[in-house]
């Protein structure tokens, strides 16, 4: 019965664990956005 428990605390860090490793792979990072000078005749066309 103690094996049982002790698999059973052990799935659950690793599950846990996971989901924390998702959870901060996932944060995306913000996007920069490069403005840059555009003449105005390569607008025209």
């Amino acid at each position: 019965m103690s094996r049982l428990i002790v698999s059973l605390i052990v799935l659950l860090v690793v599950v846990v664990g996971g989901l924390f490793f998702l959870a901060g792979s996932a944060t995306e990072q913000p996007t920069t956005r490069v403005e840059k000078a555009v003449e105005l005749g390569n607008l025209a066309s």
